[in-house]
């Protein structure tokens, strides 16, 4: 089965139970939001809607790449504009990598490593000893990576 880009149906239930915080949570004892992850996949992945947790069945491998993927930097905070609250991601970026990846889990490794949303490359993409940078879209209530309408 081909990887499906598409928020995953866990975390939709999880985001009405109060599980992830992307900025600061009034509902937790904490503050401090949780820590997000981007993991990268072959071609060989099953990765869909249906994705709970993160995985490292197919889970790419290759020069520049650590298991787990690249720490997330949250660059727009939830927000929301007109019926749409959205929030963004800064590019992640791997240096000097050597690899194919065809998808990619963006997942919360501090809530159990819960499973938020699937990326599909459209094909693999292959990198020969250069960067690899997944490039999150502008984060405005049309575009931003993650949006509920």
């Amino acid at each position: 089965m081909p990887i499906s880009q598409t928020m995953t149906n866990s975390f939709k239930v999880e985001i009405l139970n109060g599980i992830h915080a992307f900025g600061t949570s009034v509902i937790r004892a904490t503050t401090d939001p949780d820590v997000f992850k981007i993991a990268l996949y072959t071609s060989a992945a099953n990765l869909s809607a249906d994705t709970t947790v993160y995985t490292t069945d197919n889970e790419i491998s290759g020069a520049g790449y650590v298991a787990g993927g690249n720490t997330l930097v949250v660059s727009q905070v939830p927000t929301s504009s007109g019926t749409t609250s959205f929030l963004n991601f800064q590019n992640s970026t791997w240096s000097s990598a050597s690899f194919t990846a065809n998808g990619a889990l963006i997942y919360n490794s501090t809530q159990g490593n819960k499973a938020v949303a699937v990326l599909a490359f459209g094909g693999d993409k292959t990198c020969l000893l250069q960067d690899f940078t997944v490039q999150f879209p502008t984060g405005d209530a049309a575009n931003a990576i993650i949006r509920i309408a």
